[in-house]
């Protein structure tokens, strides 16, 4: 049996129950992958999305649902060294990968040399978009995981002053008949690690320009940006599952669980809702 042979059967057997169980659960209870899409699965680089392209890899070749896949690999300036970290994972994994290229890192930087990263996510949104709609895709497939969910959701609170996360599936608002779908949506990053460890895989983590001394998958990133801020969102998170090893499951819980009655007010297409409007309409006492 071929190394590539070797990792994909660990994701069906050895880690079956923590990654690829919860991959299909997440795609059956969202309704992520239906008949004859035609999916673009975006490679990074890191671990998590190589993992999610073996699993969409294992599904299109086991699962009942027949759809087409492309994997691609933005190079938006990546050094040398990512580049070839990046192709030589693809070759061990024995992933079909497309590289395109985008000068998306010298913009950026050029722009807002300080803090490039918002910049620099939706202008990769923007070329991923326009390369699946080349390829005659119709859902983008990303690598975000569950801890991504409960970060961004943290992230929102603390830094945003408001409550929202990051929903398995959207439509695009600017490129129309475009979905996006997160696969990996119910599976925990240190069971995406421990695949990682197990096969001895190395990936690269963030390649951006600001952090380019990160090359291999790391916890340590010393950043006060919206890199160093969901840091510290993973650093809380592993603080809180030694208190309580359902911290992190009551934080996913709770976003499917929010109880109206009980909100100062919420926001739906833009339009506030305070809870004063509705008081003085309830019988209290009836």
């Amino acid at each position: 049996m071929e190394r590539y042979q070797e990792i994909e059967r660990s994701i069906i057997k050895k880690f079956r129950k923590d990654i690829y169980r919860l991959f299909t659960k997440a795609v059956k209870d969202y309704q992520l992958i239906k008949e004859n899409d035609n999916i673009m699965v975006c490679i990074s680089g890191g671990k998590d999305s190589f993992l999610l392209a073996k699993c969409i890899e294992e599904l299109q070749k086991h699962g009942d649902i027949k759809f087409d896949v492309h994997y691609v690999t933005m190079n938006p300036g990546y050094n040398e060294i990512n580049k070839n970290k990046i192709e030589e994972n693809a070759k061990i994994l024995h992933i079909p990968l497309e590289m395109f290229n985008s000068d998306i890192f010298a913009i950026a930087n050029k722009l807002n040399p300080e803090n490039p990263c918002y910049l620099c996510a939706r202008m990769r949104r923007g070329y991923l978009y326009s390369k699946a709609e080349e390829l005659g895709c119709n859902k983008i497939a990303l690598g975000h995981h569950f801890d991504d969910v409960i970060e961004t959701t943290l992230l929102s609170m603390f830094y945003g002053a408001e409550i929202k996360t990051m929903l398995p599936k959207l439509h695009s608002d600017n490129f129309k008949g475009l979905e996006l779908i997160r696969p990996l949506y119910l599976v925990k990053e240190y069971s995406i690690k421990a695949w990682m460890k197990y096969n001895n895989l190395e990936f690269i983590n963030c390649a951006c320009p600001l952090t380019e001394n990160c090359v291999i998958d790391s916890d340590l990133v010393d950043d006060d940006s919206e890199v160093g801020r969901r840091q510290a969102m993973k650093i809380l998170i592993r603080k809180l599952r030694k208190e309580g090893k359902n911290i992190d499951n009551n934080i996913f819980t709770a976003l499917n669980n929010i109880n109206m009655n009980c909100i100062l007010g919420y926001k739906k297409d833009g339009k506030y809702t305070s809870f004063l409007d509705e008081y003085d309409d309830k019988n209290l006492y009836k």
